[in-house]
């Protein structure tokens, strides 16, 4: 019995225990000033890449929200990469084109067959001239100040990317939806930690900026992630990635337990093949800037999930030998606020296990489309004045 129970003592602090050191200690860093240079007068030329596939229904809105941008319109450009749509969206990129042609400079890529975001986004910068190169997915949408808060972070020579905050939209549609809102409130303030550290490994594809002059192609190690993927190339090249928190930018999310997970899923198999590139790349001492973020981040996500794994058997063994345990649990998940946050964090401590086996039998390319376009109304994109 001795065992089990110190056994169980082990895998708590190896799984939640960890993830408990990790929000104290990065959460202390949040807390700190910035300590590098921020210059809000600094306005450089920046290309704006916004990749589509099948849009139709939200590409309308998108390019409404890029025209209330209020950066100056002489120092930008967008370009549109379409893998090859087959409804409307084709149309609408080109009818806007052919109406702004005095406004902004605005370029269509057309591929000739669907070969994944990645592939899709090496294919537009080769077309870029800007100093910084933007990503924006369609279905995410800036505050039109956004560009001026966040660009200036860019001014530190230290600092070779940036990335933003998610925020919901549909917030209140279901519970699923204020737990994924819960989760990213706890993760920007990680991020944020990280990023004050030295730099944080986590990037969103709705905004992540790089300096052009440091990046040869979005995910150089073909992890399948084109925005973390890419993180990976700037640390190498002992340059800081940080999370902006004045970056907002807004998107909806799915309703129903079956569509997060599967986008955990995907999100968690990518990051598996990123954090295998980065323990190579440590182990070569390849890995300058930021190595102390990497490594508690390779603990995090690599061994706290098995450590978890673990917790789950021997949790069921005690139940069996002491039904105490079982009325402590109860009694644990009778608090709505532990319940969601045990709840939550078991949630991803699984869907990473899986997205290990599913990163060790298949790589995927590119997945289906989400089904959460229709969620998007334009109520909610006028009520926050984003387009």
């Amino acid at each position: 019995m001795f065992i089990l129970i110190f056994l169980w003592v082990m895998f708590a602090l190896l799984s939640f225990g960890l993830l408990g050191l990790n929000y104290v200690y990065t959460k202390r860093a949040a807390d700190e000033p910035w300590n590098i240079n921020i210059d809000k007068h600094y306005l450089p030329r920046i290309s704006i890449i916004v990749p589509t596939f099948n849009e139709g229904q939200i590409i309308g809105y998108k390019i409404k929200n890029l025209s209330k941008l209020e950066y100056p319109k002489n120092m930008m450009q967008i370009i549109f990469v379409d893998s090859n749509s087959t409804d409307s969206t084709i149309n609408q990129i080109k009818e806007f084109i052919d109406n702004n042609k005095e406004k902004v400079e605005t370029k269509l890529i057309i591929e000739d067959q669907r070969r994944g975001k990645s592939e899709a986004l090496n294919s537009a910068l080769k077309n870029c001239d800007g100093e910084i190169v933007i990503i924006s997915d369609a279905d995410c949408f800036w505050p039109s100040n956004m560009l001026n808060k966040a660009i200036p972070y860019m001014a530190d020579p230290n600092v070779g990317a940036i990335s933003g905050q998610k925020r919901i939209l549909n917030l209140e549609d279901s519970y699923v939806t204020k737990s994924e809102n819960a989760y990213l409130q706890v993760m920007s303030l990680l991020r944020e930690g990280e990023s004050k550290i030295s730099s944080t490994l986590f990037f969103e594809g709705g905004f992540s900026a790089f300096k052009r002059g440091i990046i040869d192609c979005f995910d150089p190690y073909n992890t399948g992630s084109d925005d973390c993927g890419t993180v990976i190339g700037v640390l190498e090249k002992n340059y800081r990635a940080i999370m902006v928190p004045e970056a907002e930018f807004f998107t909806v999310f799915p309703k129903t337990w079956s569509e997060k997970v599967k986008i955990k899923v995907r999100r968690g198999n990518q990051l598996i093949r990123v954090f295998g590139r980065y323990a190579y790349l440590l182990a070569l001492g390849k890995i300058k800037t930021g190595k102390g973020v990497v490594t508690k981040n390779l603990l995090v996500y690599l061994l706290a999930p098995f450590a978890f794994l673990s917790l789950a058997a021997t949790t069921i063994c005690l139940i069996l030998k002491m039904p105490i345990v079982m009325v402590i649990l109860f009694l644990l998940f009778a608090v709505p606020k532990v319940r969601d946050l045990l709840f939550e964090v078991s949630l991803n401590f699984l869907i990473i296990l899986c997205a290990v086996v599913l990163s060790i039998f298949r790589k995927f390319v590119f997945w289906s489309q989400p089904k959460d376009r229709p969620l998007l109304k334009e109520e909610m994109l006028l009520q926050r004045q984003l387009i």
